[in-house]
C-alpha cells in the first residue's frame, strides 16, 4: 500500500464502481489523489478510508449532499446529524409502509376507498341475503358519500348499523332492490314507496339514513348524486326514490329538491 492502488482497485476494495468513485470526487466527498510519475492516480489508506465512510453513509440513506459535512464534523455534530438522518429515514419508512398498506387495500377492492367499518357492513349485508349486485351498488354509493360528504359519513354508517338490526327495514330495502327491475309505471312502486316512507316516519333513527347526509351538504346536487347514483332518471328506482322523498316532504321532513341550492 506504500505506493497506493489504482482507481479500479480502490473501487473494488471499497465495493463501489469506478463511476461512483469519480462521482464522489466530483461532489468533493473524497479528494482526488495526485498522479504518480507514471501518470496514474494512486489511492492510499486515507483515501480508501474516506471512500468506505462515504459509501457506508450513502448505503444508510444519507443524501450525498450531506455526507461531506458529516465526514468533516466533530463527534458531537456527527452524532446529531446521524440522529436527524435516522428521523428522516423513519419518516420515509412510515410513508412506504402506508403506501404498501394502500396497495393491500387496493388488492381487496373495497378497502381501497372505504374504511374497514364500511367494508364490514357490506359483508354483513351479504350475510343478510342482499344480492351481490345490490351490495356492489351500495358500495359505489358509499364511496361517493364518503368523498362528497366526508364529515357526516361516520355518523351515516352508525345509522345503517342500527337499521340493519331491524328485520322489517331489511325486508323493505331488499324489496326496494327487487323493484329496480320493475317498469317505472308499475303500481307496486307507489305501494313500496308508501311503506318505506311510513317506516322512516315511524322510526326517526332510521330516517337519519335519508336526512343525515343531505343535512350536511351545502347544495342539493351532492345529495342527489349520492341518492340516485347508478340509476337512470326515468328508472323504477329513481321513481321510487322520488315518491319516498315527496311523501317525507309532505310529512314535514326537509329533503332538498333537485336543482335547489
Amino acid at each position: 500500500m506504500r505506493n497506493g492502488v489504482t482507481i479500479g482497485q480502490a473501487a473494488a476494495f471499497v465495493g463501489v464502481t469506478v463511476k461512483t468513485v469519480r462521482h464522489y470526487h466530483k461532489l468533493g466527498l473524497v479528494e482526488e489523489p495526485e498522479r504518480d510519475s507514471s501518470g496514474y492516480r494512486r489511492y492510499g489508506s486515507a483515501e480508501l478510508l474516506r471512500l468506505v465512510q462515504a459509501r457506508t453513509l450513502a448505503a444508510a440513506g444519507v443524501p450525498l449532499a450531506e455526507i461531506g459535512p458529516l465526514l468533516d464534523a466533530d463527534a458531537e455534530l456527527f452524532a446529531a446529524a446521524l440522529a436527524d438522518v435516522e428521523r428522516q429515514l423513519t419518516e420515509r419508512i412510515e410513508e412506504l409502509i402506508a403506501r404498501r398498506d394502500t396497495l393491500h387495500r387496493i388488492a381487496d377492492g373495497n378497502r381501497a376507498l372505504l374504511p374497514d367499518r364500511a367494508v364490514a357492513l357490506l359483508e354483513r349485508m351479504l350475510g343478510l341475503g342482499f344480492s351481490a349486485d345490490e351490495v356492489a351498488a351500495t358500495r359505489e354509493g358509499w364511496v361517493l358519500a364518503k368523498a362528497l360528504v366526508s364529515e357526516g359519513f361516520d355518523d351515516y354508517l352508525t345509522h345503517v348499523e342500527h337499521a340493519l338490526e331491524d328485520h322489517r327495514f331489511v325486508a323493505l330495502i331488499k324489496r326496494g332492490a327487487e323493484a329496480a327491475a320493475w317498469e317505472p309505471d308499475d303500481p307496486r312502486i307507489a305501494e313500496l314507496a308508501t311503506a318505506m316512507a311510513d317506516h322512516f316516519l315511524a322510526n326517526p333513527a332510521h330516517l337519519k339514513i335519508v336526512t343525515g347526509l343531505q343535512a350536511r351538504t351545502e347544495a342539493a346536487t351532492r345529495y342527489e348524486l349520492i341518492a340516485l347514483h347508478g340509476e337512470e332518471q326515468d328508472s323504477a328506482a329513481a321513481r321510487g326514490v322520488a315518491l319516498i322523498e315527496n311523501k317525507l316532504r309532505s310529512a314535514g321532513v326537509h329533503i332538498p329538491r333537485p336543482g335547489s341550492a
